[in-house]
């Protein structure tokens, strides 16, 4: 049943008059209101229990998507090592033609968006805000570039701030937009845990990238693969476990830092720069691939070694 202010605002004619007023305020912003029954609402979010009526949406929706859609998240105060991580996955992913869903926060999520871009693939951030209400405010120009081939969205209305509250809500929309989450790193109490959750809810694939048990940040994705997420150790895992062929490829930026190493001499990451001329980034993901991979050992005083 309707609660009562609900239902006397449809007798009255105020619910309509506030949605009329709603479009006419998102109009000039570029955003448009899509309805859960519109043929452009995305198919697989309209699956789960209890999806948005209404979506906010800049950019391009693509209703069927979600076949071909992962969601790549983690924390916000992410280490360098995990950004560069889900940079460089999230852009082989986009350059598989997957699309890269996340929620355009600070850490993992925007350099989630950053590497699908670098991949030139498409992305799809999800805000805990009204689309006229950017959070971080400084991603305003990440938003933007999304939208070159991807959208922006949000279930909450024009002017509503990134309260608290919103977060969980934004994550099950992450979790229901994508065939597949995977964390990159999450501490014991990261929001990212909530994607995961409401992606098992769903009976969407849940993955995670492993890290060292003295590590803050991996103890929320160990506990992940401790309780049956599928490891990722690159886009090769993720492709392979949603039944996607990786891109053919040539000799890759990692081969070309494998070449830089010499089994049993240890050397600095600003030697391997200096050998194969990656940028710093680029450099530490396909490092952090190489050792998950067992094909280099990281040693003290951050020093690498071919296994």
């Amino acid at each position: 049943l309707l609660a009562l202010p609900a239902l006397e605002a449809l007798q009255s004619g105020g619910a309509r008059r506030q949605a009329e007023a709603e479009v006419r305020r998102a109009g000039p912003l570029g955003v448009r209101l899509v309805g859960r029954d519109e043929a452009d609402y995305p198919s697989w979010l309209r699956r789960v229990y209890a999806p948005p009526p209404v979506l906010w949406v800049r950019g391009a929706l693509v209703a069927g998507e979600g076949e071909r859609a992962v969601a790549v998240v983690g924390a916000r105060a992410a280490t360098g090592l995990g950004l560069a991580f889900a940079r460089t996955l999230s852009r082989d992913l986009a350059s598989a033609g997957l699309t890269v869903v996340s929620g355009l926060a600070r850490g993992v999520d925007t350099a989630a968006h950053r590497g699908a871009l670098d991949g030139r693939g498409r992305t799809v951030a999800v805000l805990g805000s009204g689309l006229d209400r950017f959070y971080p405010p400084e991603n305003a120009a990440l938003a933007e570039a999304v939208l070159g081939d991807g959208a922006v969205v949000s279930e909450f209305p024009l002017g509503t701030g990134p309260w608290k509250q919103n977060f969980p809500r934004r994550n099950r929309v992450i979790a229901g937009w994508a065939r597949a989450v995977v964390v990159v790193e999450a501490g014991a109490r990261s929001g990212a845990l909530s994607t995961a959750r409401a992606a098992l809810d769903e009976g969407r694939e849940v993955m995670a990238v492993p890290g060292h048990p003295s590590q803050p940040a991996a103890e929320g994705t160990n506990g992940l693969l401790r309780d049956g997420a599928l490891l990722v150790r690159g886009a090769p895992d993720v492709l392979a476990e949603l039944g996607f062929t990786p891109p053919d490829t040539e000799r890759g930026p990692a081969d070309e830092v494998l070449a830089t190493l010499a089994r049993g001499v240890p050397a600095s990451v600003d030697e391997i720069q200096a050998r194969c001329g990656l940028a710093l980034p680029a450099l530490l993901a396909r490092l952090a691939e190489l050792e998950l991979g067992e094909a280099v050992v990281r040693l003290p005083g951050a020093l690498f070694v071919r296994s």
